[in-house]
């Protein structure tokens, strides 16, 4: 995410003491994608293409942009 705005170094959340799952701050794929989205200007709500001849959302309809990154 270089060049888009995210301070390098940060550490959000925590892992287990074996480092296999997250503990704290859990962040899901969709809510990497809404925030990958949102920091080059687009909207993932309103991000839509034709699959199948439905709608589909590029975050598949879940996700949220992650402030402590944007922040």
């Amino acid at each position: 995410m270089a060049g888009g705005g995210v301070h390098g170094g940060q550490v959000i959340g925590a892992t287990d003491e074996f480092r296999l799952h997250a503990v704290e701050d859990r962040i899901h794929i969709h809510d990497l994608h809404a925030t990958m989205l949102h920091l080059m200007g687009m909207n993932h709500l309103e991000l839509t293409f034709l699959h199948n001849g439905r709608e589909q959302r590029a975050t598949n309809n879940h996700g949220r942009v992650v402030e402590q990154v944007v922040g």
